[in-house]
């Protein structure tokens, strides 16, 4: 729960689920209006990769990011929907 406490992290999240293949790190700094920088992106992604929500594999020198939405989902079920959902409302 904490790793989806924070509203960028969230988003970073929704981004990679939503997304139709893996995503690099840097392709989750500008989703909104601002851009995050590196050193606290760095640490969004390790949150999330240790609370389990993403894996992430290299690719040469590219980290991407997949997320685990349906191994959670088995054992949590409603769990990240119930996330995403609140957080997308709150962003409109």
């Amino acid at each position: 729960m904490h790793a989806l406490s924070d509203p960028n992290r969230v988003a970073i999240f929704v981004r990679i689920a939503g997304a139709a293949h893996s995503q690099s790190c840097t392709a989750a700094a500008c989703f909104t209006d601002r851009v995050i920088p590196k050193s606290s992106l760095s640490l969004h992604f390790k949150i999330l990769r240790e609370a389990g929500l993403i894996r992430s594999e290299r690719h040469g020198v590219e980290i991407r990011n997949v997320s685990r939405w349906e191994e959670i989902e088995v054992r949590f079920p409603g769990l990240i929907p119930a996330i995403v959902n609140a957080y997308i409302r709150s962003a409109h």
